[in-house]
């Protein structure tokens, strides 16, 4: 029995590199999100500053595991053989939960989760053991660091409200003061803004980054005499007045001398103090559960004591983290820093919603955000009347971004946000997470970028008329899901604790091997979606400016309808014919997920026209009315789909052998006329399109027939109007998406023709037309 001890710690050092992986997949968006929405630097600059930022966090990390040990629960209660199960549990748990949230695209706490899984875990085992000795419930709180769970719970929520807050005066008040032509102003105003800036992220390094290390302890000997021990925390307002007199002169020299940009060089330097905080103070989220457990493992290994009698008072005792451990804990973070592609998706979510310009919304409205959005609306209103008109209108100015040149930037191309709000995001979320460290003030470096980051959004306005409602529903949905994770964390925890206690030597192998599975199997799923995404090759959105280039773009959206609304068509049949249900459900996603790629090709239509010069205005007629037949065309595959997937789903009697073979003869039709067309866009032989416009009489003759054979039916023999609705339905629908098909190769016919140069026409030796 004494030897699953050992195993346990071996597979807690397993889970320990999985978690490292799973929690920088999801933390990475605290330090990414502001250097790589505003393209201040290259991409590989940002992941080399980050990566900086994390080994040397980890190499100097304070390896404070004080929360894994007894800031949660009082490790005094508890045998050596409980706290295993509790640490075994939360380990479980976290990694799981965490993969789940990084698996969604979206930002969570690693240290919400792992609190919680903790404070779950051992109310679990207190309750067991209150159980088995006879006690009450309210014995728990002998077991239970009561007091600073309460205190966890209120700064979560404090947190949210306040560095939201926080966040949208500090970017409302820059902008003012700046505006969008920042580049543009006196030396001596970027200089100011850049002393303060690095300033508040200097000190953020300061005190975030090397507090409770061995470093921030050191003692200075004082000139004439005498020591200065805990130079951070005595020495403030000298560190502050030092830092901001040196950055501000350092700044005006970058700005009025050497040129330089001053707002980039708060970025890189920004970038580096988050990711070195993160590592340094973070790494306890990740590798505390397996070093507490490691420690206590030793303690009781030297004891000679029986696990169930060896009490846990060693863990109320501060340890040292092995060096060699931490820097080899900062090396899979950068590995998983570089190579996560979990981690880019969940930074992608924030700087969606962050973005100054229009983007592809993630979420959809709901009651909540809609009722924010008009108060917001109606405040604003409100302060209309209050502010004088001038002041307003010089307001408003400050806040005009510049125009975008779509003749050089391609829209995919630009900046989520500027340079002054990125340096605002990294400034505000340092000096709010200094001020909570220097107070002892427990907070999630999560939730305070995050929340930072949407308040600059809203202040900055960059949630529009347009894209608001989208904006706070998805920030609303992440709120959601940080109190999701401290409830599930709880309870994921406690059953995971619960069942490990009923039978250690079944459970342990049984949980573990489950959690391994689940890993391995979100890690499959999540590339194998990652790789449809890329072989699908979604609709490219039209940037020509010309009636030919549009004809040459538009060639491979054509060819990706035809070819994916074939299947669609196909699987709709064979669904109904096998009255198969799970595959006409997801060939009803399919068509949902075709037709929102055209509605964002139509979303598309303003830049693109903006895009267009004064003699190729006519280029836009003809790709409007591309999209409206390919529309057209989407609408019909969804109505098939929809009614097929409902016949079933609502066990209505089967279609007979006559109608499901004259269905299979139109989906033959249908597949070659599709498959004909389908060549002609793929390799734009676009000459070809006169000999499939010369068929269609066939294809259209086919449905005729079938309709007309299904009316005689119907007045003899059918006795199902459900059958006969659907029948005439699916029919009907084929035909309007022949026709839209035909009006498509037929616009494209027609332009195409007009687009090229007259071919020569050949003469005979006589000099006369052939």
């Amino acid at each position: 029995m004494d030897n699953i001890y050992l195993y346990m710690i071996i597979a807690l050092a397993i889970l320990a590199i999985a978690d490292l992986v799973v929690g920088v997949s999801n933390d990475a968006v605290n330090f990414l999100n502001s250097a790589i929405g505003s393209k201040a630097i290259s991409f590989k600059t940002v992941m080399i500053v980050a990566s900086v930022g994390v080994a040397v966090g980890a190499v100097f990390s304070s390896g404070m595991m004080e929360v894994a040990r007894k800031g949660i629960f009082n490790p005094s209660e508890f045998m050596f053989n409980e706290i295993m199960i509790i640490f075994m549990a939360v380990m479980i748990t976290d990694i799981l939960l965490l993969d789940f949230f990084n698996s969604i695209g979206m930002p969570t706490s690693t240290t919400v989760s792992i609190v919680f899984e903790l404070l779950g875990a051992a109310v679990a085992i207190a309750l067991v053991k209150i159980s088995a000795e006879g006690g009450g419930f309210t014995d728990v709180i002998n077991y239970i660091n009561t007091s600073k769970a309460t205190q966890i719970i209120f700064g979560i929520l404090l947190s949210v409200v306040i560095a939201f807050s926080i966040g949208a005066l500090v970017q409302w008040i820059s902008r003012v003061l700046l505006s969008y032509n920042f580049q543009e102003k006196k030396p001596h105003v970027g200089a100011l803004f850049g002393g303060f800036a690095l300033t508040a992220i200097t000190y953020f390094i300061f005190m975030k980054g090397l507090k409770g290390t061995s470093y921030a302890n050191e003692s200075f000997d004082i000139l004439g005499g005498g020591t200065m021990s805990n130079f951070l925390e005595t020495q403030v307002l000298y560190i502050v007045t030092g830092c901001f007199l040196f950055w501000s002169l350092l700044s005006y020299i970058f700005i009025a001398f050497v040129k330089a940009n001053i707002y980039r060089l708060i970025i890189i330097v920004g970038t580096f103090a988050l990711a070195l905080a993160f590592s340094g103070n973070d790494l306890v989220n990740f590798i505390g559960v397996p070093v507490a457990a490691y420690n206590a493992f030793l303690a009781w290994s030297a004891s000679g004591v029986a696990a169930t009698e060896f009490p846990m008072d060693i863990l109320a005792a501060k340890v040292p983290t092995n060096n060699f451990l931490l820097l080899i804990a900062g090396m899979i973070m950068v590995l998983t820093l570089w190579f996560s592609t979990k981690a880019k998706k969940v930074v992608k979510t924030s700087i969606d919603l962050a973005s100054q310009s229009e983007t592809k919304e993630r979420f959809q409205p709901n009651g909540l955000s809609r009722g924010f959005v008009r108060f917001a609306v109606m405040m604003s209103d409100s302060f209309s009347y209050i502010i004088p008109a001038s002041v307003q209108a010089k307001i408003d100015k400050q806040f005009v971004a510049p125009a975008i040149d779509l003749s050089k930037d391609k829209v995919k191309d630009m900046p989520a946000f500027d340079m002054v709000r990125a340096a605002v995001n990294l400034m505000v979320a340092a000096v709010l997470i200094s001020i909570a460290t220097s107070y002892k003030l427990p907070l999630s470096t999560t939730y305070v970028t995050f929340m930072v980051t949407m308040g600059s959004s809203l202040a900055d306005r960059a949630w529009g008329a347009e894209s608001a409602v989208y904006r706070v529903a998805g920030v609303i949905n992440v709120i959601g899901g940080w109190f999701f994770t401290a409830f599930s964390a709880f309870c994921a925890a406690a059953l995971v604790a619960y069942l490990l206690n009923l039978n250690l030597t079944i459970m342990f192998p049984v949980l573990l091997l489950a959690a391994f599975v689940l890993l391995i199997r979100s890690t499959v799923m999540h590339n194998k979606k990652s790789k449809e995404v890329k072989a699908e090759d979604s609709l490219i959105k039209a940037e020509s400016s010309s009636v030919q280039g549009v004809i040459q773009e538009s060639a491979g959206n054509i060819a990706n309808v035809v070819n994916r609304g074939s299947k669609i068509y196909s699987n709709a049949i064979k669904g109904l014919a096998k009255q198969d249900l799970l595959s006409l459900k997801k060939n009803k996603k399919q068509v949902d997920k075709l037709s929102e790629e055209v509605e964002d090709l139509r979303d598309n239509i303003f830049y693109f026209i903006k895009n267009l010069d004064e003699s190729s205005v006519g280029a836009s007629d003809f790709y409007i009315s591309v999209l409206g037949y390919l529309q057209d065309m989407t609408q019909s595959l969804e109505y098939i789909s929809k009614v097929s997937h409902k016949h079933i789903n609502n066990n209505h009697k089967k279609l007979k052998f006559n109608q499901i073979k004259e269905l299979k003869e139109v989906d033959l039709s249908i597949e070659k006329l599709f498959d004909e067309t389908n060549e002609v866009f793929s390799s734009k032989s676009f000459e070809k399109i006169g000999g499939i416009l010369n068929n269609k009489s066939e294809v259209f003759g086919l449905l005729t027939e079938k309709i007309q054979k299904q009316v005689k039916r119907t007045r003899t023999e059918e006795s199902s109007p459900k059958n006969t609705t659907l029948y005439f339905g699916v029919l009907l629908e084929t035909k309007d998406l022949l026709v839209a098909t035909m009006n498509l190769l037929e616009e494209y016919h027609n332009a195409h023709d007009a687009s090229i140069e007259p071919a020569t026409i050949p003469t005979s030796s006589h000099g006369e037309e052939e």
